[in-house]
């Protein structure tokens, strides 16, 4: 038998909330600033949950890695005044995370976007409370997949590894979870297909976070 989850920990983007709208006007914003070709939104959604070097890497060719860290400046002042307003949880989060508090179920965030911008949207959700640990950009010195993130968060919900479940929609997230020594659970609400996390060990894959109440595990 499979023992009780006492913690789970999410990815934000495409995992718990859609910012798409918001990266793909950040993105295009840094990219004009910088006089490179705009990309299209297809494209800009599947960068969503790589760091900014690598996504501008993706958009317009390693041949203009010397205007990362131009880009990541541009992007973060970008977002700083539009992310907010542009980022929407998905419908189902807060009667999701409500019925895993009332399970005992320790909640965390780690991502890659900015700590101060998902307190923001969670303060404008009336979420502040539901989550005990979030960990962002600003807060490690490697990012996804470097599992130091992860690692303290588990530490800071006084989690075993065995008894937590680290849940997120992307490839970087599974190897995340993988470095980490981490059940993890990919969920296909974002733009990464299911085949995707076939060379991977997966503890399930769902839909959306809704189905984690379906599990054993969550509901013993």
């Amino acid at each position: 038998m499979k023992p009780p989850v006492q913690a789970i920990i999410f990815d934000f983007d495409y995992t718990l909330a859609d910012s798409s709208e918001g990266v793909i006007e950040c993105i295009n914003f840094a990219l004009d600033k910088l006089g490179l070709p705009l990309a299209a939104d297809a494209e800009i959604r599947k960068t969503i949950g790589l760091s900014l070097p690598d996504a501008l890497v993706m958009l317009v060719g390693e041949e203009h890695t010397q205007h990362s860290d131009a880009f990541a400046q541009l992007f973060v002042e970008r977002a700083d005044e539009v992310m907010t307003d542009m980022t929407e949880l998905f419908d189902i989060v807060p009667e999701t995370v409500t019925a895993l508090q009332k399970l005992g179920i320790r909640l965390g965030i780690v991502t890659l976007k900015y700590r101060y911008r998902i307190e923001s949207i969670l303060r404008r959700e009336q979420l502040t409370d539901a989550f005990e640990v979030i960990i962002g950009f600003e807060d490690v010195s490697e990012q996804k997949p470097n599992p130091s993130g992860l690692l303290t968060a588990v530490e800071k919900l006084e989690c075993a590894r065995q008894n937590c479940f680290y849940v997120g929609d992307s490839v970087t997230d599974a190897k995340t979870a993988q470095q980490a020594n981490i059940n993890f659970i990919p969920v296909l609400s974002g733009v990464t297909p299911r085949a995707a996390f076939e060379d991977y060990d997966v503890y399930t894959v769902l839909k959306d976070v809704s189905e984690l109440l379906n599990l054993e595990s969550v509901r013993r």
